[in-house]
């Protein structure tokens, strides 16, 4: 048996947890810059919200419903994500973080000692709310894909109060027959419609096609969907995720960067992050991609775009800093107003497995481990090279950001009693 554990609208209620007055109230968070709305609670969206649409546009109706908006807060999230992830881990021997806001559970070697997986499930429940003060509901099923049927269910179905497992296979067709087809696991939109075409509207009328028309006409990942949705195990997460083939950093700014100073301190930002990322899973870099533009929808787009090849493999924040440094000072155009700014580590190598140069200077790999154990500590830039600059005026926008209660000190709640 799997079990799927989900938040519900989880950057809204990350935002609640520490601002009790914003319980039962409508909030919609948005994106990067403030542009888009990324993440709307029940009664945001009962109000008219629809998620993932330009902010500009609901703003209006965002202050004739009384709607909250905030900016992503993504120091307060991450933060709440750990401590919820870390009390969902102690109800299963196995557990698999799939995102920010999920996380599968395995009971595959405890189930017979559980006397009931939906008692298990409620006390689990509790306690992410005790703990975290986060709203989540579970769904159980004998596959991963099952399970994640039963956390739709637990959310949406009236009667489960955000815990649902799928025990027999009555109350499976009951459910399945309940659900879209775009909205089982692994199927998306565009797959819906074709299968539209072959007269399959829901999930039971998915799990009732043939297997091997699923995976001749479609995929064999469809086909591993149609066995999961009859009981049928196709689907593992992995022991060890493999390395990212690149990593990138990249964002819009928040205001237009016209001078070289704030340019080389945005592409140092970026190199940092990239290089953080690295040695987090234990790469190295061979080539970087430094890139800056100006906005697609400006009337002439233009900007720069550039590869650096290291003569040694490396993942120092330093040695990255400085070559995106050189490559904005050749490039930069004082005419072109910047607005996309990023770094790409492009091609990645393995620092365990790593053939040594004889030749090559000696580094000091403890510098970046000393960096990197600090801001895990205390928080991201508590310790950060100078090129990125103190004030960054080109950050980016957040103009409706709460405190980042759980990461700043200054942000820490003070408690009157």
């Amino acid at each position: 048996m799997y079990a799927l554990v989900d938040a519900n609208s989880f950057y809204c209620s990350a935002e609640q947890v520490f601002r009790p007055d914003w319980r039962n109230r409508p909030i919609v968070v948005l994106s990067n810059n403030d542009g888009m709305i990324v993440a709307a609670n029940r009664l945001a969206k009962e109000a008219g919200i629809n998620k993932f649409g330009p902010y500009f546009e609901a703003q209006k109706l965002c202050e004739q419903k009384g709607i909250i908006a905030l900016s992503s807060n993504y120091e307060l999230y991450g933060s709440l994500s750990a401590a919820m992830m870390e009390v969902i881990g102690r109800f299963a021997p196995e557990q698999h973080i799939y995102s920010i806001d999920e996380s599968f559970l395995s009971f595959k070697h405890c189930y017979p000692a559980i006397p009931c997986l939906t008692e298990h499930a409620m006390k689990l429940r509790r306690a992410v709310w005790k703990e975290t003060r986060l709203p989540v509901c579970v769904g159980i099923g004998t596959t991963l894909t099952l399970a994640k049927i039963a956390n739709h269910a637990a959310k949406k179905l009236p009667g489960y109060n955000g815990v649902c497992a799928i025990t027999c296979d009555e109350q499976r067709l009951a459910i399945l027959k309940t659900m879209k087809t775009e909205d089982v696991w692994g199927v998306g939109r565009r797959i819906a419609k074709r299968l539209a075409v072959m007269n399959i509207h829901s999930a039971f009328a998915l799990s009732q096609m043939r297997a091997g028309i699923a995976r001749k006409q479609f995929s064999i990942e469809l086909e591993r969907t149609v066995r999961e949705l009859n009981g049928e195990v196709c689907k593992t997460w992995d022991e060890a995720r493999a390395d990212k083939k690149q990593i990138f950093s990249t964002r819009s700014v928040g205001n237009r960067i016209t001078d070289l100073t704030s340019l080389c301190q945005a592409l140092s930002k970026h190199a940092s992050t990239a290089a953080a990322k690295a040695r987090t899973q234990g790469s190295l870099c061979k080539s970087m991609l430094i890139f800056a533009s100006n906005s697609p929808f400006d009337e002439h787009p233009s900007g720069f775009k550039y590869v650096h090849h290291f003569s040694y493999p490396t993942n120092d924040s330093c040695e990255l800093i400085e070559a995106a440094t050189r490559a904005a000072i050749v490039r930069f155009n004082p005419a072109i107003r910047y607005y996309k700014i990023g770094v790409g580590l492009i091609n990645l190598c393995s620092e365990a497995n790593l053939q040594q140069d004889l030749f090559e200077s000696c580094r000091n790999p403890n510098r970046m481990h000393v960096l990197d154990s600090i801001n895990a500590k205390y928080g991201t830039d508590t310790l950060f090279l100078a090129a990125q600059g103190i004030s960054q005026k080109w950050g980016m926008r957040r103009e409706m950001l709460t405190p980042q209660y759980t990461t700043r000190w200054r942000d820490i709640p003070s408690i009157k009693c």
